[in-house]
């Protein structure tokens, strides 16, 4: 796959273990990766690389993930980007929450492994 094929996923996680787990994975299923560790650079980082993706951690140091999510879907020209939820926090009203603030998906870690997260991606992405 060329480089200007491949699809681009903004992966906001403030777990440096998990971030190099998703690069890892993300990288070796053809995707390009951009990794942001924080709240507050995510919109910037996702405005400025305008992804075909952006999988978002929840709990994040100095904005939440549902902040985030709720700027974006307030951008014209972000709001159309596909994002999957991931957190810790596996609550039904967390998960609700997600959902009606225009999240995708919501992924509970604990829950899911890194291929079943590559095989949502590649569903939003065909």
């Amino acid at each position: 796959m060329s480089g200007e094929n491949k699809k681009k996923i903004i992966v906001v996680e403030d777990d440096p273990f998990l971030s190099k787990a998703f690069s890892l994975k993300l990288s070796n299923a053809g995707f390009d990766i951009v990794l942001v560790k924080d709240g507050q650079e995510a919109l910037g980082v996702i405005a400025k690389e305008e992804p075909d993706m952006v999988l978002l951690d929840v709990m994040l140091p100095h904005k939440s993930g549902f902040d985030i999510l709720t700027d974006l879907k307030k951008d014209e020209k972000l709001s159309k980007i596909p994002v999957i939820m991931l957190s810790t926090l596996g609550q039904e009203d967390e998960m609700k929450r997600g959902l009606s603030l225009g999240a995708d998906e919501y992924l509970v870690k604990s829950n899911i492994k890194l291929e079943q997260v590559v095989e949502k991606i590649n569903k939003y992405l065909k």
